[in-house]
């Protein structure tokens, strides 16, 4: 039930977090500060309004970083906005096919090796900006270049770097009652209130006397950059589409609410990011950070996402000059936490105790260092693989005792092992008697056929065969035709030879 004035507390702690993330990522992004103002403001009033996971809040994400830059650079940001406000649109097309289930059959080592990609890349290319230097391309170049910008350090912004990266580290370590103030906040503030009094020679950022005059609205691109344009704007509402439907089924994990409605939050992220590419802004997603910070503040409803992006248009419009005071530096270490964050050793755990660990690692690596759409393909691909493999694995064992011949069939029996499994039972003495033990967990059409003419041509030749299927405990109601009275598993015992 909805709680107005806890929805209105709950705004003000997300627009005190979002405000400083905003502006570094557009820092981060090669994009002008405002555009980062402007997907906020948009991410929370539009994607808060139409969107289907009433407590997300939405706005530009740390997790396009990497992509947004490149495109910068290649298109100019008149054909970076144009990209947005076509992802857009393509975003739209999703949610109303109802397609927003279906991008959730992306691995999650595969997304979660893409965000730690994104991470490695932006930690490194903002450790430069803390150094006083500027980013490279690429985590490989910014390692080449690390050697000769610490030689050329400027103190002054490592340390407001350096300080801004340990508030925001120990900050979460602090009391819960510590933390109603964001850490984020705190991170930003109390350096750049030491470089002001200090006076410190540090690059600042800049903000145009009139933001309003500076919402210019996308125009035509030439015929060569279309093909470009097209291809950034479908990578952008891929990730963008899958991160916002991840942070959507992740948040509805810490509240009792309204579950999200995947489908219909295509439609409130595919809307924000028409209107932010239109006005000149970021591209827009769920983000995470903020939405937990919306529900720890006790949020109730969509209000308060909508509202915190009312919160930014107003201060940016009333309180912008306060900006011009925050040095690059100190949002540069803000965001070396937010790229060391993105490597979630919870993550990392869970997917080695599910053998998912060398996708991780393939698609990360893949990202940091060549670039991410063939991070994500390069992942996707040893995915597939291991699953073939999977398929593929079976095992044939075969012993003899007292006259029989027992052969023992487990793993998973395809059309891929098919040929080792007719080598194994070719290798039967003809005319004896066999029994063949069936444990596996599955068996395609191929894999039946072989052993179903292995046994005809068996049983022709003078052999006596008896095929045995091993099951579990709990499946003798299913082989005696008894219904289950009860869903309480039962404890697995000895296998049940189904065909005696």
């Amino acid at each position: 039930m909805s709680n107005p004035k806890r929805d209105v507390l709950a705004s003000l702690v997300v627009f005190l977090v979002a405000l400083p993330l905003s502006l570094g990522i557009a820092f981060a992004s090669g994009a002008p500060i405002v555009a980062g103002l402007i997907a906020a403001a948009i991410g929370g009033i539009v994607a808060g309004t139409i969107g289907g996971a009433p407590l997300q809040v939405s706005g530009p994400a740390a997790g396009l970083t990497v992509i947004v830059f490149g495109a910068v650079q290649n298109l100019g940001w008149q054909g970076m906005c144009v990209a947005t406000a076509i992802a857009g649109l393509i975003q739209l097309a999703l949610g109303f096919f109802r397609v927003g289930r279906v991008s959730l059959a992306i691995p999650p080592a595969v997304v979660h090796g893409m965000l730690a990609g994104i991470g490695v890349t932006i930690a490194f290319a903002q450790l430069q900006v803390t150094l006083g230097s500027s980013p490279q391309s690429g985590v490989l170049k910014n390692l080449a270049a690390m050697p000769g910008n610490i030689a050329k350090i400027n103190p002054a912004a490592f340390a407001l770097g350096a300080l801004c990266f340990a508030i925001v580290f120990f900050w979460a370590k602090l009391p819960k009652k510590v933390q109603i103030v964001p850490g984020a906040l705190v991170a930003v503030l109390v350096p750049t209130l030491i470089s002001v009094w200090l006076n410190l020679d540090v690059k600042r950022i800049e903000l145009p006397a009139n933001i309003l005059g500076e919402i210019k609205f996308p125009t035509m691109p030439a015929s060569n950059m279309i093909v470009p344009i097209l291809t950034t704007a479908l990578t952008l509402a891929l990730v963008a589409s899958v991160e916002s439907l991840l942070c959507a089924v992740a948040t509805d994990k810490l509240h009792k609410g309204p579950r999200a409605n995947l489908d219909r939050e295509l439609l409130g992220q595919g809307a924000a990011n028409t209107i932010s590419g239109f006005l000149g802004g970021l591209p827009v997603t769920g983000v995470i950070v903020r939405s937990s910070a919306n529900i720890a503040a006790g949020a109730t409803s969509r209000v308060s996402a909508v509202l915190h992006g009312v919160w930014i248009v107003l201060f940016s419009l009333l309180l912008g000059s306060l900006l011009e005071s925050i040095p690059f530096a100190v949002l540069a270490g803000l965001l070396v936490h937010v790229g060391v964050k993105l490597v979630n050793a919870h993550h990392i755990r869970e997917l080695a105790s599910h053998k998912e660990l060398p996708v991780y690692l393939v698609t990360l690596l893949g990202v940091s260092c060549i670039d991410l759409i063939a991070g994500v393909g390069l992942g996707l691909g040893l995915s597939i693989f291991m699953v073939l493999r999977r398929m593929a694995t079976a095992d044939f064992k075969v012993t003899s005792r007292e006259g029989v011949h027992q052969v023992l069939l487990t793993g998973s029996l395809t059309f891929m092992n098919v040929p080792k499994l007719v080598n194994a039972l070719s290798a039967i003495p003809p005319r004896e008697r066999v029994d063949l033990v069936i444990h596996t967990d599955f068996m395609d059409h191929s894999a039946f056929e072989a052993l179903n003419t292995w046994e005809r041509s068996y049983l022709e030749a003078g052999g006596e065969l008896r095929i045995l299927e091993s099951h579990e405990e709990w499946y003798r109601p299913a082989t005696l035709k008894l219904p289950r009275v009860t869903k309480t598993p039962v404890t697995p015992r000895e296998p049940v030879l189904v065909g005696e």
